[in-house]
Order: C-alpha cells, then sequence, then structure tokens
C-alpha cells in the first residue's frame, strides 16, 4: 500500500510534457528581399512624357544661355523669358484670336472626316468609281492652298465659311487615302468566309470591312487633325483680314509689321501647342477605341 502510494505521488509531481509546436511557414520561409523601384525612364508611358520634355527644357535652357550671353537684342531672336512674359501680358488678344482658329479648325476637321469617309465608302463599292473619282481627291493634296484661297475667299461671302473650305481642302485627304486603304485591307479568308455564308454587302462592310478598316481611319485622323491646323492658319495669312474676329495668322502678321517679335514667338508658340494637343487627343481616341482587340493598340497601356 505504502508502495503504490509513493509511486502515485511520484507520478503526479513530474512536470506535465508541453505539446509540441510545430514552425509556423513565416518562420520557416527566408526574410523576402525589399523590391528594388524600377527608373522611371523604364517605363514606357513616362519615357512618351518625360524623355521629350527634358530634352526640350535642355534646349530652351541653351537658347536662352546663348541669347543672354551673346546679348541678341529681342527684335532678333527673342529669349524663351521674353516669350512667356509676352504670353502672360498678351493673353487676353492670343487667346481670344486661338479660340477664332480653333474654330475653324474644327469646323474644318470634322466637315473633312464626314466628307472623307463618306468618299472612301463610295470608292470602295466599285473599282470603277475609284478610278474615275480619286485622281480629284488628289488634285484636292496637290493643289497648294495659298494658290486657290484668294479664289475661295472672292466666291465666298462669309469668311469663316471661306476659311472653313480652305482648311478642309488640306486635312480631306489623309481620311480619303486612309479609309481606302483600310476598307480595301480586308483578311482574303475571311472576305471568302463571308461570301460562303452568303452574306449581303451591307453586312460585309458593317462587321468586316469598318472594323478592319478602323486602324487605318485613325491614322488619317492624327494625320488630317494637323493639317486643319495648318490649313486654318494658312488661310487666314492668305485672308490677312483684321478687326475682332481674327485669328492667330493675323496676329503673327501683325506682331510682324509691329516687330513686335515676342508677340510673335508668343502666337508661333500657341499654335505649336494647339497642334500637339490635337495629335495627342486623336492617340488617345485611338487608344481608347482599339487597346481591346487590335494588336497595334493591345499592350500600349
Amino acid at each position: 500500500m505504502n508502495t503504490s502510494t509513493a509511486s502515485l505521488s511520484a507520478m503526479t509531481d513530474k512536470p506535465a510534457a508541453k505539446p509540441a509546436v510545430r514552425p509556423t511557414a513565416s518562420a520557416t520561409a527566408p526574410a523576402s528581399k525589399p523590391t528594388r523601384r524600377k527608373p522611371l525612364l523604364s517605363d514606357p508611358r513616362a519615357q512618351r512624357i518625360v524623355a521629350p520634355f527634358i530634352v526640350g527644357v535642355f534646349l530652351l535652357l541653351i537658347w536662352q544661355g546663348l541669347v543672354r550671353f551673346l546679348d541678341v537684342p529681342e527684335y532678333l531672336v527673342p529669349a524663351p523669358s521674353a516669350i512667356i512674359r509676352t504670353l502672360f501680358n498678351d493673353w487676353g488678344l492670343l487667346f481670344g484670336a486661338l479660340m477664332v482658329t480653333l474654330r475653324i479648325t474644327f469646323l474644318a476637321f470634322a466637315l473633312a472626316v464626314v466628307l472623307g469617309v463618306a468618299a472612301a465608302f463610295l470608292f470602295v463599292q466599285n473599282r470603277l468609281i475609284e478610278a474615275s473619282l480619286f485622281p480629284y481627291a488628289i488634285l484636292l493634296q496637290v493643289t497648294p492652298v495659298v494658290a486657290i484661297a484668294p479664289l475661295i475667299i472672292i466666291w465666298v461671302k462669309t469668311p469663316i465659311l471661306a476659311l472653313t473650305i480652305c482648311a478642309t481642302m488640306m486635312a480631306v485627304f489623309p481620311i480619303i487615302s486612309n479609309t481606302v486603304l483600310g476598307l480595301r485591307s480586308v483578311n482574303p479568308g475571311l472576305l471568302n468566309l463571308f461570301k460562303l455564308n452568303r452574306a449581303t454587302r451591307w453586312q460585309t462592310l458593317i462587321r468586316l470591312r469598318i472594323p478592319s478598316a478602323l486602324p487605318y481611319f485613325f491614322g488619317g485622323l492624327r494625320i488630317s487633325c494637323g493639317m486643319s491646323l495648318i490649313g486654318a492658319v494658312v488661310a487666314e495669312f492668305v485672308a490677312g483680314t483684321g478687326g475682332t474676329g481674327t485669328g492667330l495668322a493675323y496676329q503673327v502678321l501683325q506682331a510682324g509689321f509691329e516687330i513686335n517679335i515676342p508677340r510673335l514667338f508668343a502666337a508661333l508658340l500657341m499654335i505649336t501647342v494647339t497642334g500637339v494637343l490635337l495629335f495627342g487627343l486623336m492617340v488617345a481616341l485611338s487608344r481608347l477605341a482599339l487597346s481591346r482587340w487590335h494588336e497595334s493598340e493591345v499592350g500600349q497601356e
């Protein structure tokens, strides 16, 4: 009895065994290395914005330094600081002129898109129609607007309409040419498949030719928007009318007559920036329409 009591007390006096603890994954896994940030210029989106900006700032600094170092007078070549100062001082005058030029540009661009797409659809319906009319579309491109603008201004009494017609003549050909090329550039296998399924001409146009032509069409828009702006400015140069409803071209002419070269450069700067913004708008529109399905824009985000 005493022996069993002693053994029982010895068993109860032993400390309880601790349960085994399994090592967790976080304890066994090695510490993760801190991720390095990629250089800014390694990003393609940053390259398209930052790299040209750096080059532009570098060129402006060289321009500013040379003008100051060589003591070039403002009536010959103004410094970039003088151009920016004039842009702020004459903002009301130049901005109002910009609005007039933009109105002509957008009207001409819209008219060029409507006429160009309609002509392209007409040309692809029949080879004889294309062979008969396409040379006249080429005439619109090769005819100098400076030569024909005086006649248009004489024939058309409304100045805005006359300037819009002149700008449209310069902007319509890229739309016609690119859209016709796109409507003709159809996969032959898909075209045969549509014929095999007895698709109508309208179904083939809507479901095959137009989707195939969209990249070409947007390429034409990129060219045509700039040509619309150039046509508007050239038409304003030829018209040379004064008054309150004048565009940037007239301000350039007037600044040249007054030897106000900083204002002349400021107006040219506004024209240049407007052209870049219009081109960027067309690029964004093209990416928005094509980025989900066409290989030319897939992966560009």
